[in-house]
């Protein structure tokens, strides 16, 4: 029901696009985070956008250069990547949170995750 899809190769200093495509039964009211898994690190909090679209939060390390934003007619939620670096390199993952929920900055605080998408930051 969630999908991210988008990732690639993409070298220092560069841009990515990741889109989220959520079914339309539950894209409606959720809040959407993005979360990223490293090799050998823990899952974390990238980004969130509330079921609204009125607040979005970020985590420190991509303030200013990571954008998420949602289209509600298309049922999506993207993750604009700029000026990535190597530390930027994991599977990046949406998840839905429940109805009518803010965004959340924890795994446990999500209901439904989609299949990542792998992003590498390499020249």
């Amino acid at each position: 029901q969630l999908q991210a899809s988008g990732g690639g190769l993409v070298q220092p200093g560069g841009s990515l696009r990741l889109s989220c495509a959520v079914s339309a039964s539950m894209f409606s009211f959720r809040s959407i985070g993005w979360f990223r898994h490293a090799p050998g690190k823990e899952r974390d909090f990238v980004a969130g956008i509330t079921w609204n679209g009125d607040s979005t939060l970020y985590a420190d390390s991509v303030k200013g250069r990571f954008t998420t934003s949602r289209d509600n007619a298309k049922n999506t939620v993207s993750l604009q990547m700029n000026s990535v670096q190597a530390e930027d390199t994991a599977v990046y993952s949406c998840a839905a949170r429940r109805p009518w929920a803010a965004v959340g900055t924890t795994a446990s605080d999500y209901d439904y995750w989609g299949q990542g998408t792998l992003v590498t930051v390499s020249s």
